[in-house]
C-alpha cells in the first residue's frame, strides 16, 4: 500500500459538496453580508467555487479574494528562511462583513491561525467563519471548521491532496500514504 492513492471524492462528489456547503452557509447566516477569502493557493479555488454556488443558491453576488499567509506562518519564518513578502490586498473591504475563510485541507490549524491574522490586517470583520473542503484531523492548535465538506481522519504518515480542474485538469480528492 506504500505510495498508493485512494480517491475519496470525485468530481461529482466535489460538486455536490460545494452545493451543500453553500446551503449550510445560507442557513447559518441568512441575509448576512458575506465575503469569501481563500487561503492561497488551494483555498482560493475553494472560495471561487463557493462564490459560484452561493450565487446560485442565494441569488446574491458575494465578493471573493485570496490572502497569502507566508509572512504569518510561525513554522516557516526563521533566522534562516524568510518567505517572500506579498502584500495582501482585496478588491473589497472585510469591515463589518462575515468573512468565510476558505481552504482545501485542514490539518494542524497553523495555516488557519496565520490566515486569521492576515484577514485582521485587512480590516475588522463582524465574524470569521472557517470552511474546509476536507478536515483530516491532527490538530496542534484549537481550531475547528464551521463548515466541512468531508471529515477524513488520517495518520501522520498519510497525506490528502485536492485536485482542481483549474490547476490540475481534474477534480478529485485523494488520500495516500508516504513511501517508507
Amino acid at each position: 500500500m506504500d505510495g498508493a492513492e485512494h480517491i475519496i471524492m470525485d468530481a461529482d462528489g466535489m460538486r455536490r459538496t460545494f452545493v451543500r456547503l453553500a446551503h449550510e452557509i445560507d442557513e447559518r447566516d441568512p441575509g448576512a453580508e458575506l465575503a469569501l477569502v481563500g487561503i492561497r493557493r488551494g483555498g482560493e479555488y475553494v472560495a471561487r467555487r463557493m462564490q459560484k454556488c452561493l450565487s446560485e443558491v442565494t441569488g446574491r453576488e458575494v465578493p471573493c479574494g485570496g490572502v497569502d499567509i507566508g509572512m504569518q506562518r510561525d513554522d516557516l519564518v526563521s533566522a534562516y528562511f524568510l518567505p517572500e513578502y506579498t502584500r495582501n490586498k482585496l478588491d473589497f473591504s472585510v469591515d463589518g462583513k462575515t468573512v468565510i475563510l476558505c481552504d482545501d485541507v485542514l490539518h494542524t490549524g497553523r495555516t488557519v491561525r496565520a490566515a486569521i491574522e492576515a484577514v485582521f490586517r485587512l480590516g475588522r470583520p463582524r465574524a470569521v467563519r472557517l470552511l474546509e473542503l476536507v478536515d483530516r484531523g491532527g490538530r496542534e492548535l484549537p481550531v475547528r471548521a464551521d463548515f466541512v465538506g468531508k471529515n477524513v481522519p488520517t495518520a501522520r504518515s498519510e497525506y490528502v491532496k485536492v485536485y482542481f480542474t483549474e490547476r490540475n485538469g481534474e477534480d478529485k480528492v485523494v488520500v495516500g500514504r508516504e513511501k517508507d
